[in-house]
């Protein structure tokens, strides 16, 4: 076998175990998104002014940023479900959540008419939003650590905390329906906290259940 043809069967052998897992990905979360968007609407509810809150860009861009960190883990995780691939480069992906969260608090800052610093940071629900988040991602992150068992990533516990990104980020999604602080201070500060404690069990999960 030539140099040339051996390069071609390698590239659709990637194509065709990347295909198995981007799609065992998608079913799984499609099942487990019902799931936990059930949980907020049976327990929690969405919050009662939310018809009027679509109008606000602070509220509008929490689902921004909780679909970007989602996407962004999703894209990092299939491409680590190879067992040649690296995380070098790929991992400043994760950053564009903060990076849209860094902007939004530096242009909420330069408004006329805005509350204290620390009225922000903390808001109404910051105890709510550290709980809910998580449990609201326990269907999520099963459904993604299931879906990555089908490729086999070089570093489980790193692939574990990206399902947990994955998880949270749709859970945040959910919750962000019902929160009622919008401010990108308080995002960037509880949901941050909410999805390291969701990609630290996952971590934990998939350094078990994602080695091959």
């Amino acid at each position: 076998m030539d140099t040339d043809q051996f390069i071609n069967t390698l590239a659709v052998d990637v194509g065709q175990r990347e295909r198995p897992v981007g799609q065992a990905l998608a079913a799984s979360l499609l099942v487990a998104l019902p799931v936990s968007a059930a949980m907020l609407l049976s327990t929690l509810g969405l919050r009662p002014d939310i018809a009027n809150a679509v109008a606000n860009p602070f509220f509008d861009l929490k689902f921004v940023v909780t679909l970007a960190l989602a996407l962004s883990a999703i894209i990092v995780a299939l491409h680590l479900s190879r067992p040649e691939a690296t995380a070098r480069g790929w991992r400043l992906l994760l950053l564009a959540p903060l990076a849209i969260l860094g902007l939004a608090i530096g242009g909420e800052a330069m408004l006329p008419q805005r509350s204290s610093m620390m009225t922000r940071l903390v808001g109404h629900n910051s105890m709510l939003c550290l709980g809910a988040i998580p449990v609201l991602s326990l269907p999520l992150l099963i459904a993604a650590l299931i879906g990555l068992r089908r490729g086999a990533p070089s570093n489980p516990t790193l692939a574990g905390a990206l399902a947990g990104m994955i998880a949270a980020g749709f859970a945040a999604t959910l919750y962000a329906m019902h929160c009622v602080d919008d401010s990108p201070l308080f995002v960037a500060t509880w949901y941050t906290l909410a999805t390291a404690v969701v990609a630290a069990i996952g971590a934990l999960a998939g350094r078990r259940l994602l080695r091959y």
